[in-house]
């Protein structure tokens, strides 16, 4: 048996108005939605917090120098490489690279190249912008459905 649904669109009622629905952009509301997703895995929420804590070490990644990655003082202990997560998780480059690129579209990751490698780090200001975003976000949403 196979089941048909309808489109569902945004309906005006039950005390809500138009501005509740229209509040933020929708530029504001993708980012929100990246956000989410980005932390929506154990993985990736795991991950940022790997990252966090080798940048509160002040460490950077694996002896990588010994394979001709470029070494420069100012950027040693800048980033972790996917090899530190594919040792960590136990799991191969592309599912890696996958989750890193979840946590970058969502702008809470630094990437930066060094010769063909990348380095990655946890962009704690984005962060902490988005964290505020959505508060102030889900915060006015309440402030309006009560004021309704």
């Amino acid at each position: 048996m196979q089941r048909k649904f309808e489109v569902v669109e945004e309906r005006f009622g039950r005390g809500l108005g138009k501005e509740a629905s229209t509040q933020g952009s929708e530029e504001q509301v993708a980012g929100l939605v990246a956000f989410g997703q980005a932390l929506s895995d154990p993985i990736r929420v795991r991950m940022l917090r790997l990252m966090a804590v080798a940048t509160a070490e002040g460490r950077g990644c694996c002896g990588l120098p010994d394979l001709g990655v470029p070494v420069d003082e100012e950027d040693q202990n800048k980033g972790i490489c996917v090899c530190e997560f594919e040792d960590y998780f136990k799991m191969g480059q592309s599912k890696v690279s996958y989750h890193v690129r979840k946590l970058k579209d969502a702008g809470l990751v630094q990437e930066e190249k060094r010769g063909k490698w990348s380095f990655y780090s946890l962009d704690r200001d984005a962060a902490q912008a988005l964290l505020a975003q959505a508060s102030r976000h889900l915060l006015s949403a309440e402030l309006t459905f009560r004021a309704s």
